[in-house]
């Protein structure tokens, strides 16, 4: 137990350091490419990222969450079920690959948009392998190479792209750059599979072994496409329903969230395989385990939606002129993190403990209602409209899953609740004095500064103490 506790701990600093520096670069890209391409470009680009993503699921259809629980459980059975995936996910690929470029060619859009749209499908084939092989690697609670892979991946992007706006190549080649990084990630992760971890690539179907992937895979599938187009779809429909310029208002919010991931994500990510093992040997450590992640995510959550949201105005102007019809979707979007922040350990609570057709349920509820919500705000809203169904549909998605959260484990309440109200106190000191700050000071040294009197605060309301950060650090 002593070593698995280790592993997480190193998991989690290993990714958590990666996915900084990863969404330190990405976001730089994403400023970069913004202030050059302006809102109309900016949308007709992550347009086609937002179509091609929602397709995506359909070639992995949720085998890779399958595939790290049952490695984490079963490390000996790892070749066949690999094995098994590869068969199914081979003639998936090719086929949502083409079902892609026929909706594309007869869908009217434009020329450069179809372009656009073909290499992001290259992307996403090679992505989705590459998150299989990478799959593998965390059911043996090691994340120290996807680690690596995600940075080299971002510096990638941001390196062709960085050559493409100084040539003035235009779009096409900031999109070719996602290519060339996907093809590095596929190749660094099949040499790892196989040289590290002596592990064959080639498909060998098992009719057997496929019948019951198939059987556990089909709520992960299903959550897998909802989720997807819950996220994606409002890109979509704001191309369609509001013009593409909108679309690149509403990502400023998205990439900022999507910045800020790195925290719940990488905390996750290490937990997940944990939390299966639990599950099955260690329900108090299980308990235990869930509390310390709800009380991280906030802590860090609260300060950081809110503080965002109160310094929107001046986040905006990072992307110059031409974006301040994002301000308004940049606050409502930063409320929403909260909601998001605090519901991945809730999710992975309920698919480590094998109640993944509940958590598909929750996810197919939140879709409709985000579609609904969508259809009907975004011709009268635009952005705003997007960005108010992601601020109700987190909440309806949290509150979805906390229902079975006691039904699932004895967990403490008070204990999550105690930590709240301290949050919220200290959120609201620290409001007061960036509000104070934001016209005297650089906003990056106002946010310094409201980041220091959160903590402090804090620490001195007794919201956490150095043992309890060192606690939820090593998940005791």
């Amino acid at each position: 137990m002593t070593e698995k506790i280790t592993n997480i701990a190193k998991n989690t600093s290993y990714f958590t350091f990666a996915l900084i520096l990863q969404k330190i670069i990405s976001f730089t890209y994403f400023v970069l490419i913004a202030r050059a391409l302006g809102p109309e470009d900016l949308g007709k680009y992550y347009f086609a990222i937002s179509f091609t993503t929602i397709f995506a699921t359909l070639i992995d259809l949720g085998l890779t969450s399958v595939l790290t629980r049952e490695v984490a459980k079963t490390k000996e059975q790892t070749q066949k079920i690999l094995s098994t995936i590869m068969a199914i996910k081979l003639p998936l690929a090719a086929l949502v690959w083409l079902v892609v470029i026929m909706l594309v060619k007869s869908s009217g859009y434009s020329e450069i948009i179809q372009q656009l749209i073909y290499l992001s499908a290259i992307s996403m084939v090679l992505d989705s392998f590459t998150m299989t092989f990478f799959g593998v690697i965390r059911g043996f609670h090691n994340l120290l190479f996807e680690s690596i892979a995600s940075v080299i991946f971002q510096f990638i992007i941001l390196s062709v792209g960085l050559i493409s706006l100084k040539m003035n190549l235009g779009i096409i080649w900031l999109m070719s750059g996602l290519v060339v990084a996907s093809t590095f990630n596929f190749i660094y992760s099949s040499f790892l599979i196989y040289f590290k971890w002596g592990l064959s690539l080639l498909p060998l179907f098992d009719s057997h072994l496929a019948k019951l992937l198939v059987k556990i895979t089909i709520p992960f599938a299903l959550f897998a496409i909802f989720q997807r187009i819950y996220i994606y779809l409002d890109s979509v429909l704001l191309s369609s329903l509001a013009g593409n310029e909108h679309v690149g208002f509403y990502q400023i919010s998205f990439k900022i969230i999507f910045a800020l991931q790195f925290l719940p994500l990488a905390f996750v990510a290490s937990l997940y395989p944990a939390m299966s093992v639990y599950w099955q040997n260690n329900r108090e450590q299980l308990v235990i385990t869930f509390e310390r992640a709800m009380n991280y995510l906030i802590i860090i959550s609260l300060p950081i939606a809110i503080g965002i949201a109160v310094l929107a105005d001046k986040v905006i102007l990072l992307f110059k002129s031409g974006f301040d019809k994002a301000i308004l979707p940049l606050e409502i979007n930063m409320l929403a993190i909260i909601f998001m922040f605090v519901g991945y350990p809730v999710g992975a609570l309920l698919n480590a403990c094998d109640k993944q057709k509940i958590n598909t349920i929750n996810m197919a509820i939140t879709v409709v209602v985000s579609v609904i919500l969508n259809i009907i705000l975004i011709p009268k809203l635009q952005a705003v409209g997007a960005s108010i169904t992601v601020l109700i549909t987190n909440m309806l998605m949290l509150i979805l899953g906390f229902y079975w959260v006691p039904k699932i484990i004895n967990y403490r309440p008070r204990v999550i609740l105690k930590v709240f109200v301290k949050v919220i106190l200290a959120t609201l000191i620290m409001v007061l004095v960036i509000l104070y700050l934001k016209n005297l000071l650089n906003i990056f040294v106002t946010i310094i500064l409201g980041g220091l009197i959160y903590f402090a605060i804090l620490f001195l309301l007794g919201g956490f103490k150095k043992e309890d950060f060192l606690s939820i650090w090593n998940c005791r």
